[in-house]
């Protein structure tokens, strides 16, 4: 629906995902036959969650163990795992600093230069173990690294941005990006974002990505909206782009996964985006909930280490339980941040979904009212969804 903004501009309404709520259909589904498993770069999961690149969310031990529960888990290659032999110490100043000191320790912790063998070593551990070794950089990144991680022997490879298009504009002289020849020469599965439109998702998988990254500033760390302005509400940016990948498809005859990133806290919220359209979700907050998480109950995005514009903060989200209770239960929390298979097999049951293809046709409506309406006793208990 088009509104008109003011005289020289239309404008058009987006939702978030607090702000839509799904429909049952004509049937229900015994959660224990519905089917969540995806497929990514040709590798099979069962569970359709993916730990964001973050170094509060992901370690070589997490991924190992993400990678064993069915989900996955992306490591920063341009974070303290690969700049320090030792990371311990240095996740140990980041949780213990005031949030005053934050934002000078980040730009000093994250100067000490990358270490092209740190890359390799930490791709090796994650294989040794029997993980999938799926690692982020940046486009920045990509140009310098990407051979490093083709020999070492990655499985996927994401090359993550606040905003990733094909067409970019850089100062003279300075080596711009080709990611469709990336996607062509690698010889590794390459996942890319971030986007939020039709156009710009269309043309990611055009230009040879397996998959594409939905969402711009809505992680529970990153401050790029407001600091910004930039981004679309997550409902209708994952719409969009599911749109994208339906026409590609049609287009192309290759499927390509829609994966939505940002903004997800509750199992209700995984829910929601694969009902939008996605195929699966990036998370960073649920999981640095993990006990085994390196952040210690800290966490922090990736723009944050800048070292002019910081465009993110360090939040304290706590530990909750371990990771295979946040993933796989049983919930001892009330709020819908434990047992996330356990609630999206649930939800599709209710809905009549059996499959992840299934939960993307199920019925949306508008809903501003989901989380507060009948909930007078939770918001004053501060219990739930009121928390």
């Amino acid at each position: 629906m088009n509104i008109q903004f003011g005289r020289s501009k239309v404008v058009r309404r987006a939702y978030g995902i607090d702000e839509i709520a799904l429909v049952p259909g004509g049937r229900t589904v015994d959660p224990e036959i519905t089917d969540t498993s995806w497929c990514l770069g040709g590798i099979e999961l069962e569970i359709p969650i993916i730990a964001s690149a973050m170094d509060g969310v992901v370690d070589v031990q997490m991924a190992v163990a993400l990678s064993k529960l069915g989900a996955l888990g992306v490591l920063n290659l341009e974070g303290v795992q690969t700049r320090y032999e030792d990371t311990k110490a240095v996740l140990n100043r980041i949780s213990s600093i005031g949030k005053d000191e934050f934002v000078p320790l980040m730009q000093e912790i994250y100067s000490h230069p990358i270490k092209e063998e740190l890359i390799k070593k930490r791709i090796r551990e994650i294989k040794e173990q029997g993980g999938i070794a799926s690692v982020s950089c940046t486009p920045a990144g990509a140009i310098r690294y990407s051979n490093v991680i083709a020999e070492a022997g990655a499985d996927l490879f994401f090359v993550q941005a606040t905003v990733v298009s094909t067409e970019h504009i850089g100062p003279s002289g300075r080596e711009i990006l080709d990611l469709k020849k990336l996607c062509t020469d690698i010889g590794i599965p390459v996942v890319i974002g971030n986007c939020v439109t039709y156009d710009v998702a269309i043309e990611l998988m055009r230009a040879g990505a397996v998959g594409i990254m939905v969402g711009i500033g809505p992680g529970a760390a990153c401050t790029s909206r407001g600091v910004l302005g930039v981004g679309i509400p997550q409902a209708t940016a994952v719409s969009d782009c599911m749109a994208a990948r339906e026409d590609y498809e049609k287009e192309s005859g290759r499927y390509v996964p829609v994966i939505a990133d940002g903004g997800i806290v509750t199992g209700g919220d995984i829910c929601k985006c694969i009902a939008c359209g996605a195929d699966a979700v990036m998370i960073g907050s649920p999981i640095a909930r993990a006990d085994e998480a390196p952040g210690k109950g800290f966490h922090w995005g990736m723009a944050t280490p800048s070292p002019v514009l910081p465009r993110g903060t360090r939040i304290n989200v706590g530990s909750t339980g371990s990771l295979e209770r946040i993933l796989r239960g049983p919930a001892q929390l009330d709020d819908g941040t434990h047992n996330l298979l356990g609630a999206l097999k649930t939800s599709m049951g209710t809905l009549g979904a059996r499959t992840i293809r299934e939960m993307q046709e199920v019925e949306v409506v508008i809903a501003p009212s989901l989380l507060t309406e009948g909930k007078v006793y939770q918001k004053a208990q501060h219990l739930g969804m009121c928390k």
